[in-house]
């Protein structure tokens, strides 16, 4: 018997257990696929920029393996460990290189605010001839230093650069104040320079933090050698909220997902029990209102029968019913004296019949002149009445 296990680490039982057992009587393998919840979450935690989900994993296991393996080599972006070493160095080195340039750039905007200040300060008021001495110096030799960079922006390159308007460094330099001027503004450059930047580092701890602007000077400064910590702890917070707010994100998306599949699953499931089970239910439940409206059918007739048998109690008396039966009694006593006339007719009728065909012409006769006795008759009435009135 051989057996492989691979571990994603050596906590618990968790990770991607493969057995192949080898019988000396056959010759087929049995692979035994055992992945824990635990490895799951894992295996999707190292890679959350691909969408899967706990179900794809299942249905994948040899696809699983091959995450879990590639974890060993990756990281959570897809980078190998040596192009991740890489990426660190080249970002540090790009951010020295950043911060060189920030200084540099800080300086710069840092002069340039000051001639600003300095310009805007004399026209409004009266500046000290040494002071617009020192400000128009410094403009001159940023000017001049601009202007030089223009001619040659770059350090670096060996190859002849075009010149501008036929104009070399050495042309520009000639226009740099005198030596005396230039000595001069050097040397009270760092204390004006440190001056306007601690005027600016101080309106920026008043604006980050307003209630320590009426604090003392000495105090400011106190707090002004934390405001980096404390920029650089708020800017770590601000990354951390925005890449738990990815995680949630991409975890909502997830969820989502899952909510999905799982309400499809249940849609579908609905739909099975309508078209599946609606025929045995309905059937069942046609039965159940056919007893029912039979049931309701048999109590309304009970109930007519019912207000039936109220209204001939209301409306036949004993009075009423014993005058119906003495009427009955009369009206079959007159049906038996009209049957036993009938016999007796239909007697003289069956002697009549015994005569022929001749004793029929006589009997016609005969009628037609009881008719037209009986018109004469009543002629005769009529004509008595008239007399009489």
């Amino acid at each position: 018997m051989t057996r492989l296990v691979e571990r994603w680490d050596q906590e618990g039982v968790v990770g991607i257990f493969t057995m192949t057992t080898l019988h000396p009587w056959a010759s087929n393998h049995m692979e035994v696929h055992v992945v824990t919840k635990t490895f799951w979450t894992k295996v999707l935690a190292s890679f959350p920029l691909c969408d899967m989900t706990e179900e794809d994993l299942t249905q994948n296991p040899q696809f699983c393996k091959l995450l879990a393996t590639l974890a060993q080599h990756v990281d959570k972006t897809g980078l190998t460990v040596q192009l991740k070493t890489e990426l660190d160095k080249a970002e540090q080195k790009l951010q020295s290189q950043r911060s060189h340039w920030l200084r540099s750039e800080i300086l710069h905007r840092g002069l340039q605010e000051m001639i600003q200040d300095h310009c805007v300060k004399k026209r409004h008021a009266i500046v000290p001839p040494d002071q617009s001495m020192f400000y128009e110096t410094m403009q001159k030799c940023l000017l001049v230093a601009q202007c030089v960079r223009q001619l040659d922006p770059s350090d670096t390159t060996n190859q002849d650069q075009p010149s501008v308007l036929g104009l070399t460094p050495q042309h520009l330099t000639e226009l740099i104040p005198s030596e005396k001027n230039v000595q001069r503004m050097r040397r009270s450059l760092p204390q004006q320079l440190e001056k306007h930047l601690k005027e600016k580092c101080l309106s920026l701890l008043s604006y980050y933090q307003p209630e320590w602007e009426n604090e003392s000077e000495g105090l400011k400064t106190i707090k002004l050698s934390h405001l980096s910590a404390l920029l650089d702890k708020e800017k770590k917070r601000a990354e951390s909220l925005k890449e738990t707010c990815r995680e949630n994100t991409v975890l909502l998306q997830r969820q989502t997902q899952l909510y999905l599949s799982e309400l499809t699953k249940c849609i579908q499931l609905l739909q099975s029990l309508i078209l599946d089970h609606r025929l045995k239910i309905q059937t069942d439940l046609d039965g159940k209102k056919l007893d029912y409206f039979e049931g309701k059918c048999e109590l309304v007739l009970q109930k007519i029968k019912t207000e039936m048998v109220e209204i001939q109690l209301d409306t036949y008396t004993v009075d009423s019913i014993s005058a119906h039966r003495k009427i009955r009694e009369k009206l079959e006593w007159e049906l038996k004296a009209c049957k036993a006339e009938k016999q007796s007719v239909e007697l003289k009728l069956s002697s009549f019949e015994i005569l022929g065909k001749e004793f029929e012409s006589l009997a016609e006769e005969y009628c037609r002149l009881r008719q037209e006795i009986e018109m004469k008759n009543w002629a005769l009435k009529e004509f008595t009445k008239y007399n009489e009135k």
